[in-house]
């Protein structure tokens, strides 16, 4: 399942259909409730894995089945397809909440500096955050859905699947129970893993005297890693394994040879290679040492790609904002937009929220809040382009840009270099995240304008329900700091963003040795791969590695990319050998392992705090 945009013609959409309910009352209010517990599911995968994934597929069916029993039992009106796609929108929106800096930037800022943010605090601070990502995607909407038709994989699973339930009656049942089994199952082998005390399994090898377990090279059996690679398909999975190889068996190991890595025991700075740190820790895995240097080029390289990519459709931005015939339906689909003006009146106001926010509860000048908002802009574009071809959204990536900047301009603040990147990351991967909803209303003849009110709802139920999450995975200083020792929760988000914000306090001087030229051949790789996808024939095209997802790969462990690369092979393997079944059930099934590998994940690290 390739996800090469160049590969695909603009496709012909539906009219809008404004004949039946879409905005109603019950589907706002399904979307929040299915929206708020989804977004555990996002908060616990963002802790462990670093990310989280659009939730449009499970709360579309999990309210189709259930309204379909209440209208069996009590003769309650049908639940439509269009009020179906405002409830999947709010619950998406409301479920991405993890990306306004609950699982990366706001641990990593309380790691350093000792400080907290209260229940309430979170909650108007990650509203804030994810405000900025929905008015952004409005503009970006047309630009990137209608004139350079990404893929925005999905965005078009939840599409097919609510138009083929509304199709077929039992069909849309069957679905129904195939995302039933899958959250059952997902949840059985999280727990029977658990019981078992089975977690990831060592692969024999060696590179040099690193052996796989230091670099990571193991293989994850949770259903959660695998059902992502089904979900985000052969080429982006693939192309993960190829980065995992190249970061975590190649470079990798170089700069631990010619020590440019080191790690920390007993307070000590050591290099990898020390007799002393191999004594004791020679047994380990070595992620959190390691990323600290390999997310350089992995960021240079997806940065680099995604706007090299964007330039191809230079033409496309002048129009981002502006009002043009566009495709099919378009001029009708004006008249359903949320109109220019209100649109610039919502960017001032949360622009201005954003900007004192982050002022009064982190103490950050004016002018460095606002140009973090400012960069926004730019690196919404970027997420919205890598989340459009891949399916996953680099939150981290994005938000390291502003670290960057703000470590130049002023490395020593360090809430800045968070805080204010928080902002640049979690809008950007919100804004990515709903453009996927937006596809999905395309497909479907919704409208845009109820559709952006319903994102609205849904990150406000978010922010509720992603804050109480929080505090009770994370909670206060203290038991964030045991959550950090223990090996069960890798938090790879939060070691990249507190590496850099660490590493900036002393100036861009302050990179690791062996960085710099490795960020140049990250990023030239990045230009390279994403001209080839777009001046090579389609034919040739589709094989060229995503530089996303390869670049994406440096920033992971590489248990997850060779577990998700299982699940892009196995996903060849279904479409090849059961093209029937796959198209019905493979993303269903997959979104319910997804759904119950995290929410027992969730259950499971509450009743572990609750025993004490």
């Amino acid at each position: 399942m390739s996800t090469d945009s160049s590969a695909l013609e603009k496709p012909e959409y539906p009219p809008m259909d404004l004949s039946v309910p879409q905005f109603t009352f019950r589907a706002v209010m399904t979307g929040m409730v299915l929206g708020g517990v989804l977004s555990l599911c996002n908060v616990y995968m963002g802790l462990k894995i670093g990310w989280g994934f659009n939730m449009s597929i499970t709360a579309a069916l999990l309210s189709f089945g259930f309204y379909k029993m209440l209208n069996a039992t009590l003769q309650t009106r049908e639940w439509g397809m269009l009020e179906n796609n405002i409830n999947q929108t709010a619950a998406s929106s409301a479920a991405s909440i993890s990306s306004a800096g609950l699982v990366a930037p706001i641990p990593a800022w309380t790691l350093i500096t000792g400080k907290e943010l209260g229940f309430l605090e979170l909650i108007v601070w990650t509203l804030s955050v994810s405000l900025v990502g929905v008015v952004v995607a409005i503009g970006l909407r047309k630009q990137m859905l209608i004139e350079d038709a990404l893929p925005f994989p999905g965005g078009i699973a939840a599409g097919q699947t609510i138009k083929e339930i509304y199709a077929k009656g039992k069909e849309a049942m069957a679905r129904v129970w195939m995302l039933v089994g899958g959250i059952v199952g997902g949840a059985a082998t999280k727990i029977g893993f658990k019981m078992a005390g089975i977690g990831t399994i060592s692969i024999p090898g060696a590179v040099g005297s690193f052996s796989f377990k230091n670099l990571t090279m193991a293989f994850s059996p949770s259903p959660l890693f695998v059902a992502v690679g089904a979900i985000i398909g052969a080429r982006a999975s693939l192309s993960m394994l190829v980065g995992a190889v190249a970061a975590w068996c190649v470079l990798g190991p170089m700069a631990m040879e010619n020590g440019w890595i080191t790690g920390k025991l007993d307070g000590e700075v050591l290099l990898l290679t020390d007799p002393r740190w191999l004594a004791a820790k020679g047994d380990a895995g070595w992620f959190k040492e390691m990323v600290t240097w390999l997310l350089w080029p992995g960021v240079a390289m997806m940065v680099t790609a995604s706007l090299t990519s964007f330039s191809f459709s230079w033409r496309s931005v002048l129009g981002a904002f502006k009002r043009g015939d566009g495709g099919n339906a378009i001029k009708e689909e004006v008249k359903e937009e949320v109109s220019r003006k209100l649109h610039i009146n919502l960017i001032a106001v949360v622009c201005l929220v954003s900007v004192a926010l982050q002022y009064l509860l982190f103490g950050i000048g004016w002018g460095l809040a606002t140009l973090g908002v400012l960069l926004t802009f730019l690196l919404a574009i970027v997420a919205a382009r890598v989340s459009g071809e891949t399916g996953i959204t680099p939150v981290g990536a994005m938000g390291k840009v502003t670290q960057l900047t703000f470590g130049v301009i002023d490395g020593s603040n360090v809430s800045a270099n968070l805080m204010a990147a928080n902002v640049t990351g979690g809008a950007a991967s919100q804004c990515a995240d709903l453009l996927h909803d937006m596809k999905t209303g395309l497909m479907i003849g919704a409208s845009p304008k109820q559709q952006t009110y319903s994102q609205f709802a849904g990150v406000v139920s978010g922010a509720i329900f992603g804050s109480m999450a929080y505090m009770v995975l994370v909670g206060d200083a203290a038991q964030l700091q045991a959550l950090w020792d223990d090996p069960e929760w890798a938090m790879p988000a939060v070691v990249q963003w507190r590496a850099v914000a660490e590493l900036f306090q002393g100036g861009i001087e302050s990179l690791p040795m062996g960085a710099v030229p490795a960020m140049l051949w990250g990023g030239v790789v990045g230009i390279v791969a994403a001209v080839a996808e777009k001046v090579l024939p389609k034919n040739l095209a589709h094989w060229v590695p995503s530089p996303t997802a390869v670049g994406l790969a440096f920033c992971i462990p590489a248990y997850y990319a060779v577990s998700m690369a299982l699940g892009g092979v196995i996903s060849i393997i279904c479409l090849k050998y059961a093209k029937e079944w796959s198209s019905r059930f493979m993303v269903v099934l997959a979104a319910g392992l997804i759904a119950g590998d995290s929410l027992m994940g969730v259950g499971m690290a509450i009743w572990k705090i609750l025993a004490g």
